[in-house]
């Protein structure tokens, strides 16, 4: 395909550090932003429709968390193991150990959901559009993790899929963030500035990410199967519980599958 040879070349062209980064950016700034700047012409979307954006994104995430993270964190423990058991043993306990620590940073970290509303007592002391970003933030870290192993991983083309995917899921997070800032009556372009940056976080995930297999390729499933541990506890604890909603659980469910389908879709034909 076409636009694996538009995005793999330039990646395979850089050093994996670099391509960890870039791809990160690319997925987290730019494709949010993309996302966000309909709040220039829109002032409001329906719950629903914003309920049936998140869950998209939602099966989107789940989809490369089990196709782009787990199984070439299974492949590559066997690999270094020799032992299809003991490979399945390491990647549960990496897997275990991404959920149980984004658990701690949401028990710690004091943010606010689009519907549920405000979280930890300490919440109340600060604004919410802080309180929106910090929950943002928790959220793109795992996702800039995934992209950043996962293109510099020595492998372009696999780099290409998460980018694509976590990118594309972003876009309607973004105008989502956006779209309820402006409800909250900031500006548009506060809004929009706002939803921008949350993007921002999601290269630093990707530095970790791309950092830790440039120091040790032996890390790679490792962190593959820790960044689908934390990418799991979002979904299931996060996002899925937003979407459900309003009455809105039969769309939700619907544009879940139809994320998921993408994702599955576009890692067998860029794999």
């Amino acid at each position: 395909m076409d636009i694996v040879a538009t995005f793999a070349a330039p990646l395979a062209a850089l050093p994996p550090f670099w391509a960890g980064l870039g791809a990160s950016v690319f997925a987290g700034v730019v494709m949010t932003g993309l996302g966000a700047a309909p709040v220039f012409f829109i002032n409001r979307i329906r719950p629903s429709v914003q309920n049936a954006m998140l869950a998209f994104a939602a099966g989107v995430m789940l989809a490369a968390t089990f196709f782009s993270l787990l199984l070439p964190a299974l492949d590559a423990a066997e690999i270094g193991l020799g032992s299809r058991p003991g490979a399945a043993g390491g990647v549960i306990a990496a897997l275990l150990t991404g959920a149980l620590l984004m658990h701690l940073a949401h028990g710690l970290v004091p943010h606010e959901h689009f519907q549920k509303g405000r979280e930890n007592a300490d919440a109340s002391r600060l604004s919410r559009i802080w309180l929106f970003v910090a929950a943002i933030a928790i959220h793109n870290f795992p996702e800039g993790l995934a992209v950043g192993l996962a293109a510099a991983s020595n492998d372009p083309v696999a780099g290409v899929g998460v980018m694509l995917g976590i990118g594309l899921q972003n876009m309607p997070e973004g105008l989502a963030v956006a779209i309820a800032l402006r409800g909250e009556g900031y500006s548009r372009g506060r809004s929009f500035l706002v939803a921008f940056l949350s993007g921002v976080v999601e290269p630093f995930g990707g530095l970790v990410g791309a950092g830790a297999i440039v120091m040790s390729a032996a890390l790679l499933p490792w962190a593959l199967a820790f960044a689908a541990g934390a990418m799991l506890f979002i979904i299931s604890s996060e996002v899925i519980p937003e979407t459900h909603r309003h009455g809105s659980e039969r769309g939700a469910t619907a544009s879940l599958f139809g994320g998921f389908v993408v994702m599955l879709f576009l890692d067998v034909t860029l794999g």
